[in-house]
C-alpha cells in the first residue's frame, strides 16, 4: 500500500474513461503525419494549450502490479489548482492510506504499518531518487510536462506520429518528452538514470477536451529500477471541475513516524 501511494505521488496511471455533468467531452485526434519543426517551435505551441479551473476531482479505480503482488483499489484526488493535493487510497470502502501535498509538506500515512511520514520535498525526492516538487506532481496527474521546457535546450526529432524532445542534463540523467502531432499535447514523458538503472515512464493516451482543460483519459505509468519493474492503472470514473470541496487530513491516532535520512 505504501509503494502504491508513492508512486500516486509522482503520478503515475492506464485505461480512464471521463464522465462529467458539467462539461462536454470531445475526443481529440492526431494527425497521420508530423513535418519537422525545431524544439522552440514545439514548446510554443505546447504553451498555447491553456487550462482555466480552480479545483478539480477525480475518483478513479486504481490497479498496483509488481510482478510479485497485484493490489485494485480505489483512488480520489483532489486538487486545488497550485496549492494542494489530496490522494485518498481506499479498499471495500475503507481508507487505507492518504497523502496531503502542497508546495512546501509532502505528508502521508498508511493504516497497513500504521506508520505516517511528514516532511518537505527534499527528503522525499533523495528516498525515491528523482527530483520532485509540488508542480512536477500536480503537472504529471494533469497530463503535462513535469518540467518548465523554456528553461533548458532540447534535441527535437520526429517519432512516428509525435514530436519528441531530448535533454541530456549529463551523461547520466535524461529526460525525453513526446507531443502528439496536432494539438501538442504531451503523450509521454520519461526521465532514465543510468547509473542507477532507473527510468520513470509516463504515458498519455486518448486526450478529451473538456472548456476547462484538455486532459488525457489513459495514462499508463511503469517505474524501472535494476530489473525491477512497477505499473499502475487508474481508471478514471468520474471527474469534475470547480466544485467546492474540503481537503480533510489528520493521522490517526496510535501511527508511527517514518524518518527518511
Amino acid at each position: 500500500m505504501k509503494k502504491l501511494l508513492l508512486l500516486m505521488i509522482i503520478g503515475f496511471a492506464s485505461s480512464l474513461t471521463f464522465v462529467s455533468c458539467k462539461s462536454k467531452a470531445v475526443m481529440v485526434g492526431v494527425t497521420e503525419t508530423a513535418t519537422h519543426l525545431k524544439a522552440n517551435k514545439i514548446i510554443e505551441n505546447y504553451y498555447s494549450n491553456k487550462t482555466n479551473f480552480s479545483t478539480l476531482y477525480i475518483k478513479a479505480n486504481a490497479k498496483y502490479s509488481d510482478g510479485k503482488q497485484t493490489q485494485n483499489v480505489t483512488a480520489e484526488i483532489k486538487i486545488k489548482k497550485d496549492e494542494q493535493i489530496l490522494i485518498s487510497i481506499r479498499f471495500l470502502g475503507i481508507t487505507m492510506a492518504k497523502a496531503l501535498i502542497t508546495p512546501t509538506a509532502v505528508n502521508y500515512y498508511e493504516k497497513i504499518n500504521g506508520s505516517y511520514f511528514e516532511g518537505d520535498f527534499s527528503a522525499l525526492s533523495q528516498w525515491l531518487g528523482t527530483d520532485l516538487d509540488y508542480n512536477k506532481i500536480q503537472n504529471m496527474l494533469l497530463g503535462q510536462a513535469i518540467d518548465d521546457l523554456k528553461k533548458e535546450k532540447y534535441t527535437e526529432s520526429v517519432d512516428g506520429q509525435t514530436y519528441r524532445l531530448d535533454n541530456e542534463q549529463d551523461n547520466n540523467t535524461k529526460k525525453s518528452f513526446y507531443f502528439d502531432a496536432e494539438k501538442f499535447f504531451v503523450a509521454k514523458q520519461e526521465i532514465t538514470q543510468t547509473a542507477e538503472g532507473r527510468m520513470i515512464q509516463v504515458n498519455y493516451l486518448n486526450d478529451v477536451f473538456y472548456k476547462e482543460a484538455t486532459l488525457p483519459s489513459t495514462v499508463l505509468i511503469k517505474t524501472y529500477q535494476k530489473g525491477r519493474k512497477t505499473e499502475i492503472n487508474l481508471d478514471y470514473n468520474t471527474i469534475t471541475f470547480n466544485e467546492e470541496f474540503s481537503f480533510p487530513y489528520s493521522v490517526p491516532n496510535g501511527y508511527k513516524r517514518i524518518l527518511i535520512n
